[in-house]
């Protein structure tokens, strides 16, 4: 009698978490998306050359979830590998020092199995600061739709919030690992300005910040938002609408950040983002 071959049941969701010595943090990131009411998901840590206790965690949990090692790349490269090597037809991030409650996952897919033309929704988030609770300002308010003119300004959407459907990564591309900054910045100005990014106004995510290593405490980072304006405003999908506020806006970026560099002496560096901010009209 012949043996009847195992048909592999594919998860519906990939949770992706990129890390790189949050050996501190990672375990409660990693609990909280096993603690998840829904259950048909895959988890995957890209661990982004840590030379921290990280690798000794992740150890503890290889019957449970699949780890990926590599050579420190930046999160960008450890997203796109989670990416590259996930299987669900929907995706979701966690970044390590995020927490998630346990409806994240469930209220998603409900929302997405009751909008089915929808390709990228987020959830709403309480956010903690040095471990306290603190209220975002009325500028960070999430909206819902077309979001591209209102995301200019500032990052508007959280990659720990989000799920994606996988097919969305072929219409617009994957993270840009040239950007050490802003990556996720410039991958939601791409989609939001094609598609809508829809909100479930329900907080599932702890959103932890205030810590040293944080990339959204860095200084300097709006020359990566400039980056990314310039590269949207020449890819050619914008309206006109929608290029006269990118350039609005990267005009208003690129004066200020060249105001702030001449106050600091780097004087080259100051006429290069004045010379960008009348490239454009």
């Amino acid at each position: 009698m012949e043996k009847m071959n195992k048909i592999e049941i594919k998860p519906q969701v990939s949770v992706i978490i990129p890390t790189y010595n949050r050996g501190r943090v990672i375990k409660e990131a990693i609990d909280s998306v096993l603690a998840q009411d829904y259950t048909e998901f895959e988890l995957i840590v890209v661990d982004d050359g840590s030379t921290d206790h990280t690798s000794d965690v992740l150890d503890s949990y290889r019957n449970v979830i699949k780890v990926l090692s590599q050579k420190n790349k930046g999160v960008s490269a450890a997203r796109n590998r989670g990416i590259a090597e996930a299987s669900g037809k929907f995706i979701a991030f966690l970044d390590s020092d995020d927490l998630w409650l346990p409806q994240k996952l469930s209220t998603q897919v409900e929302f997405f199995n009751k909008t089915p033309d929808a390709l990228i929704c987020q959830t709403e988030e309480v956010w903690i600061r040095n471990g306290l609770r603190v209220n975002p300002k009325k500028r960070h308010k999430k909206p819902s739709g077309m979001i591209f003119k209102l995301s200019l300004e500032l990052c508007l959407v959280s990659p720990s919030a989000v799920m994606i459907k996988r097919s969305l990564f072929d219409r617009v591309g994957e993270f840009d690992e040239t950007l050490p900054a802003c990556e996720d910045y410039d991958l939601w100005l791409r989609i939001s300005s094609r598609f809508p990014i829809y909100l479930v106004d329900t907080p599932l995510i702890i959103k932890r910040g205030g810590h040293d290593d944080q990339l959204s405490s860095r200084a300097g980072l709006d020359k990566f938002r400039i980056k990314a304006i310039e590269k949207i405003i020449k890819s050619g999908f914008l309206s006109d609408d929608q290029h006269q506020a990118a350039v609005k806006t990267l005009k208003k970026k690129c004066d200020i950040y060249a105001a702030g560099c001449r106050k600091r002496g780097r004087i080259d560096e100051a006429q290069y983002y004045e010379a960008l901010s009348k490239r454009f009209r």
